[in-house]
């Protein structure tokens, strides 16, 4: 039996109702603060407290590299996984900055890049293969380089776990990559690519129908053969980076750590993780929703109500990274407003 599909932790359901109690107590009307409210307690449940945290974030960011880049499909040119890479250990990049000032953990995992070996103080480097094939001619990676991809995530989250971390947030880069993901989503949805494609980094409108039919090609390349088989569909269309994500959110389920889930990219490997293990969608919180096109429909089938909504759709685990001040936020309203009976003040209505 594979790993992903043995049984993820149970919520404490006495605790989501011991939170909802709480809040009903505190000084305000109920259901004032609105999701707020719903943030605090869904956290409360996953953390098994009466008073939920975020004092340890652990952030971690999956590269990798795409084969489709070949179609021309992207504004930038693959080199920039790698410079990015040492942008991110640097320092210098936007998800850098959020985990410094969240006081996160960042870990970065170069799960497969293109280019010759390196060493980057601060990058871990796992060269599976020099980037995914062609997905447009032929499967992107072969089964066991999938399996060793949702390793690397099953890993990382082990290794936040042993660091004692209260909430996991996974990244990605690899120039392509929302080709990939769009592929997938199709795959998984039954859906054309004039359904789930958008600009990426930023394509001009001829790139996008281009790109939108190299999509459809590999649709009906690979459609035949991998069915509605999750696992098939990322060994066919899937990115190493998001196969890890894959792994990643299947683990934190597993072994019960709250993840919250990026944009349009990490929202497809969510949805690849919840075919592979349902009920790992019980694990997650949904950082925002991003302007890629094809997200709010990603997160229709994750039946998911994003937190923020800021027109991002930067990637790198950016709008998941702000969303952590938000549950903080949430957490310290729960935790520190006081009650009716603490304040003297009436909670009766009249």
């Amino acid at each position: 039996m594979s790993w992903w599909v043995e049984p993820v932790q149970a919520i404490d359901e006495q605790a989501k109702q011991f939170a909802r109690q709480r809040q009903q107590q505190l000084t305000k009307p109920t259901g004032s603060l609105g999701d707020l409210e719903l943030i605090a307690i869904q956290l409360a449940a996953l953390q098994g407290t009466t008073h939920p945290h975020v004092n340890q974030p652990w952030i971690t960011i999956f590269a990798g590299d795409h084969g489709v880049m070949q179609e021309n499909i992207s504004a930038y040119p693959q080199a920039v996984t790698r410079q990015m890479l040492q942008n991110f250990a640097t320092g210098g990049a936007c998800i850098s900055v959020i985990a410094r000032q969240y006081a996160a953990n960042l870990q970065v995992i170069d799960c497969g890049t293109v280019g010759e070996s390196y060493c980057y103080e601060g990058v871990e480097t796992h060269c599976i293969r020099a980037g995914t094939a062609n997905f447009a001619i032929e499967a992107a990676m072969t089964k066991a380089q999938c399996h060793q991809a949702m390793k690397l995530g099953r890993d990382s989250v082990e290794k936040a776990m042993s660091a004692q971390a209260d909430i996991f947030v996974a990244g990605e880069m690899g120039i392509g990559n929302t080709c990939s993901a769009s592929a997938l989503a199709c795959l998984l949805l039954n859906e054309d690519a004039e359904q789930l494609t958008g600009i990426g980094t930023g394509i001009d409108a001829q790139k996008l129908k281009y790109k939108k039919q190299v999509i459809d090609r590999a649709i009906a390349l690979h459609q035949p053969h991998v069915k509605e088989d999750a696992f098939k569909i990322m060994t066919a269309v899937g990115g190493l980076e998001i196969a890890a994500m894959t792994g990643a959110y299947i683990r934190c389920a597993q072994l019960g750590m709250p993840m919250v889930i990026d944009g349009f990219i990490s929202s497809v490997a969510a949805l690849c993780a919840v075919r592979l293990n349902p009920d790992a969608r019980n694990w997650m919180l949904f950082g925002h929703q991003s302007a890629e096109y094809g997200h709010c429909r990603v997160l229709a089938e994750l039946n998911a109500q994003p937190i923020l909504n800021l027109n991002l759709r930067l990637g790198e685990g950016s709008g998941a990274g702000a969303a952590l001040g938000v549950i903080q936020l949430a957490c310290a309203l729960h935790n520190q407003m006081a009650t009716f009976a603490e304040a003297s003040v009436s909670g009766d209505q009249v």
